[in-house]
């Protein structure tokens, strides 16, 4: 008998319907063992008969074919009942297992697989089984996979089910189920071991550590810093570091005083560098020279660890994203709440903070002479936030830039940059900042100051964080504009600035200088998708002058006619830049502008906590010759409900008011109408084209109320 025919065998149930097993060949190959098939018509016994292998005798004959050659069972075998004679399945297992403990020369199969479709014969098989040869791995292995042959499977406890019709190759997981099982090898199966083809490395290892016998992939070996014929009668300490090979010896011990398999992962010097290792230790029985041994099996999992820690970068990232999400939501909510510019910057300073991911944050302003001066701030790094506001904030170059850039800025490695300053390098050594970043705080054209956060991590903002911080930044920005508002259009006392503006580069300045007309602002603002328009009244110029002039000019992108007379017109105007946007992107609500001869008067309001040098220096990057002539503070008239509402209708006339009321409660502004105009032309005894001139009438003095911000 060969071998490989006295190792423990691998027992393949086929069905009698099928030529030949699908299996055997590629499982033979993959494995190096001997791969016995036994029909399923020969019933439990002849899984028996082939399992316990006699070895003294020989009970198998070879028959060749082909190439190959299989293993049978000699003579015809008989299926017997699941119950014994007198009924008793048990004490038919209960002498079928002592016949397989008291053979001499048996040697138990390594795994026995099911290559069967029929559910009946496979919980038949597995049961029987189970009971009579508990610790041998089952694997169920059926062509045609379905729902009924896996509950089958698992109620009967099978060890693996690995359905054949699928895409991926099923020896793999047969293979992988069969070396998975934990059972201790014996000094006859270690060569065998060493002898198949192994992923990296295998070794047989002394109980004290030293190396016995070593095969090395030849991939392997060509990394590997020492050859297999060296490393013999080396031990683990010559050949890794101490807490290695510590650590490494342990696994050793813990193989062989548990006589079961243990794995360890550890890192290895290489011709490549250091590159991880995954072993499986499995303990050998019998001693060698005299030892205690185990079998060690190596593979590189590089790659796989490499993955996984990809992985989890990607996890980690989409919790920061997650974070930075939550963060910005809070901020709109606080929006509601927050009465001041100061208590939305303190909130996302502190949220920042208390997310365990930065160990801190702080904004920084735009002053009056251009630098950037410290707000508020939060975190465990004193130290580095000290020195930031003792050498000024143009020190920290990543803040500096992204306030004259307006983009994201990131520093992720700050202990390894040359550029940093040695005061503030020596705060981030002391604080553990290793990582920052700097959002500008931004709404449109405006901005109000920087977000810097710190990371106590290298290479702490992707480019997806670095996304989540532009929008923080941008989330900020619309708030902090949107309390500026708030608190001008509630304001009692609110404060007049007046500009003269000598010169500029728009449409309005040009026309005027070169045609001696005035242009008077109506009204200017920006639509949902960004585009920034302006009404201008023209006096003492045509429409058709106009249009041509506004054609021509370069900051008009387009243009239309609203309104001609011979000495007047009213235009509208789509413009790529605007003086009047970028003031209201700062708090600054527009009272009056108008330009005549080349000369413009510029009338805004502010609440009275503005920051008028800040405003000032907006709209001198727009219009380089800005003067402030003027700075009053003036006091609304306080209106009530009844007040406003007594007004509109002091501008109405009887039939405006009427068409109104029957448009309104007829339902002529619903959707869809509920009345055409001609039924509520009808119901006042008038013409169509008379009820629509009222209603246009009535609705553009109700609508002027609000609008025109000029009316007391």
């Amino acid at each position: 008998m060969t071998t490989a025919h006295r190792s423990r065998p691998i027992i393949l149930v086929t069905d009698d319907r099928e030529q030949q097993s699908r299996l055997r060949t590629r499982l033979r190959k993959a494995t190096d063992r001997d791969v016995r098939t036994v029909p399923a018509t020969g019933g439990f016994r002849a899984v028996l008969d082939s399992a316990v292998e006699d070895v003294e005798t020989g009970a198998e004959t070879e028959v060749e074919t082909g190439t190959e050659t299989e293993t049978e069972i000699d003579g015809p075998v008989e299926f017997p009942s699941d119950a014994g004679p007198n009924g008793d399945e048990s004490t038919l297992i209960d002498a079928e297992s002592s016949a397989i403990e008291c053979s001499p020369g048996s040697v138990r199969p390594i795994a026995v697989v099911l290559e069967l479709d029929c559910p009946g014969e496979i919980q038949s098989i597995l049961r029987r089984l189970h009971a009579t040869l508990p610790a041998v791995p089952t694997i169920v292995a059926p062509h045609n996979g379905s729902e009924r042959l896996a509950t089958v499977a698992l109620r009967a406890n099978a060890t693996e089910y690995v359905p054949t019709e699928r895409d991926e190759d099923p020896i793999d997981r047969i293979v992988t189920t069969i070396d998975s099982q934990p059972s201790p090898v014996g000094e006859s199966d270690h060569h065998r071991i060493l002898a198949n083809r192994l992923p990296d490395e295998a070794f047989v290892i002394s109980e004290d550590g030293t190396y016995l016998e070593a095969k090395v992939h030849p991939d392997s070996a060509e990394l590997s810093s020492v050859s297999a014929d060296d490393i013999l009668g080396t031990s683990l300490e010559d050949v890794y570091p101490d807490p290695v090979a510590a650590n490494l010896q342990n696994c050793v011990d813990r193989a062989i005083r548990t006589d079961g398999v243990q794995s360890v992962e550890y890192e290895a010097n290489t011709a490549d560098g250091c590159r991880q290792f995954e072993a499986r230790v499995v303990p050998i029985e019998e001693r060698i020279q005299g030892r205690r041994a185990v079998v060690w099996l190596a593979r590189d999992i590089t790659e796989r660890v490499r993955r996984e820690q990809q992985l989890r970068s990607r996890q980690d990232q989409l919790e920061t994203l997650n974070r930075i999400n939550a963060v910005v939501r809070q901020v709109i909510e606080t929006l509601v709440e927050a009465p001041a510019r100061d208590a939305i910057e303190r909130e996302v300073c502190e949220q920042l903070v208390d997310s365990d991911l930065y160990c801190a944050s702080w904004i920084a302003e735009r002053t009056g002479d251009g630098n950037l001066s410290y707000r508020t701030g939060a975190g465990e790094a004193d130290t580095y936030l000290e020195r930031v506001r003792e050498l000024g904030i143009c020190h920290d170059r990543p803040v500096a830039r992204a306030a004259q850039t307006g983009e994201i800025r990131t520093a992720n490695r700050i202990l390894e940059d040359e550029t940093v300053p040695d005061a503030l390098e020596e705060a981030a050594y002391e604080d553990d900042v290793r990582s920052a970043i700097a959002a500008p705080i931004t709404h449109e054209d405006a901005t109000y100051g920087v977000l810097t956060v710190l990371a106590s991590r290298d290479d702490a903002f992707s480019e997806r964080e670095r996304a989540g911080f532009r929008l923080l930044g941008e989330t900020i920005g619309f708030t902090i504009m949107a309390v500026k508002n708030r608190q001008l259009l509630f304001a009692d006392t609110v404060v007049e600035l007046e500009f003269r503006i000598d010169g500029g580069d728009t449409f309005s300045f040009d026309l005027s200088e070169k045609h001696g007309c005035t242009c008077s602002l109506e009204w200017a603002g920006t639509t949902a998708n960004g585009r920034t328009f302006q009404y201008v009244t023209i006096d003492g110029l045509d429409g058709d002058t106009v249009l041509e002039e506004a054609m021509a000019h370069d900051s008009i992108e387009e243009c239309r006619l609203i309104h001609d007379g011979e000495e007047s017109c009213t235009i509208e105007m789509r413009l790529s830049e605007s003086g009047v946007r970028t003031l209201a992107n700062h708090g600054a609500t527009i009272r009056d502008v108008s330009v005549e001869t080349g000369v413009g008067t510029c009338l805004v309001e502010v609440s009275q906590d503005a920051d008028v040098r800040e405003i000032a220096e907006a709209l001198t990057l727009i219009y380089e010759n800005t003067e402030l002539v003027a700075r009053r503070e003036v006091d609304r008239p306080v209106r009530t409900a009844a007040e406003r509402r007594n007004r509109i209708l002091d501008r109405l006339t009887d039939r405006q008011l009427t068409t109104l009321r029957l448009a309104y409660y007829g339902g002529f502004f619903d959707w869809p109408r509920e009345s055409t105009g001609e039924e509520i032309a009808e119901a006042m005894d008038i013409s169509p084209p008379t009820m629509h001139q009222h209603l246009r009438k009535g609705l553009k003095s109700i609508l002027g109320e609000f609008f025109e911000v000029n009316r007391h």
